[in-house]
């Protein structure tokens, strides 16, 4: 079972080519699976990487440029014929919900499953989604279009049982759970057992952020600041640097001096220009303003930890 795994089914940029889909990520947290934008091919590459339908139930649009979405009515139209069951919810803007929603109900009236739209506003910080052990927020970014990046951040883990101390002490079943949360216990007799001596540490809680599509803007820093793994768009090298700016991207030199900012972890880099039949250059100039920069690739997994 995957803990934590970005799986990278598209990162090219607008137009599709023989090296790149456009963008697509899946994230698999504990066996549930949240997509990430929904480009052309992206359920063709969900097949590829052996990713299971009934196991997503969450998707999440950035914005409304058909490089981001346009895989999204096949998407769910094969879901349907797999008779998919449940509910599936697009986090995605009004505009968008509103012409998906009418293509669905002329195309997939019979769908088994229920969509459901939550609708994301512009320039909006706000929880999407919540369970045991992740919450998923949502955060603006700055395109020629509305636009929002999202943070996944794993719960606090439970403290790890010391078996010989538990053993020693006769802690009973009832009281693991609240030690492992961080309690003392107290015996019978009034002796309290100091936490330390029963547990250690949790296993550190991974967070991960998606930037995509987005011109350099330091209010992005104060947003993913502390975030383990980021993934910043970066469609253009140093050369392309004007244009960038007056198309609403990044280079890969900016996405890098962001994750430096944000005091990232790692940072991954795609959305790239189909300019580009190699993406060398691109991790050469953000390697000089970032220690760990990974390239994203079709197929590429990234488990964090």
């Amino acid at each position: 079972m995957a803990k934590f795994r970005i799986n990278i089914l598209g990162c090219g940029s607008a137009t599709p080519t023989v090296r790149h889909q456009p963008s697509c990520q899946v994230v698999d947290f504990r066996d549930k699976l949240f997509m990430i934008d929904c480009g052309e091919g992206a359920q063709l590459q969900f097949r590829r990487l052996g990713l299971k339908f009934s196991r997503l139930n969450h998707i999440f649009i950035s914005h409304l440029h058909g490089d981001h979405l346009f895989g999204l009515p096949g998407l769910l139209s094969t879901m349907a014929l797999h008779d998919t069951s449940g509910s599936v919810t697009i986090h995605i803007f009004r505009e968008g919900a509103r012409l998906l929603k009418e293509w669905m109900d002329f195309f997939n009236r019979k769908s088994p499953f229920e969509i459901i739209y939550d609708i994301i506003e512009e320039g909006e910080h706000r929880v999407l989604y919540e369970d045991q052990g992740l919450t998923i927020e949502t955060f603006p970014l700055y395109h020629r279009t509305p636009c929002n990046g999202f943070i996944f951040r794993e719960k606090p883990k439970l403290r790890h049982l010391k078996g010989d101390a538990v053993a020693f002490h006769k802690i009973p079943v009832a009281a693991i759970k609240s030690i492992k949360e961080g309690a003392d216990f107290v015996t019978e007799d009034g002796r309290v057992i100091p936490n330390v001596m029963l547990t250690t540490d949790a296993d550190p809680s991974m967070s991960y952020a998606y930037c995509s599509d987005t011109m350099m803007d330091m209010r992005v820093v104060d947003d993913i600041r502390g975030i383990d793994t980021v993934y910043h768009e970066a469609t253009y090298d140093d050369s392309m640097t004007e244009r960038a700016r007056e198309r609403g991207h990044s280079t890969s030199r900016q996405a890098a001096q962001i994750a430096r900012a944000a005091k990232a972890k790692r940072l991954i880099i795609g959305h790239y220009s189909k300019r580009y039949n190699s993406e060398d250059i691109l991790l050469a100039q953000a390697s000089e303003e970032f220690p760990d920069v990974k390239l994203a690739n079709e197929g590429l997994r990234i488990d964090l930890e």
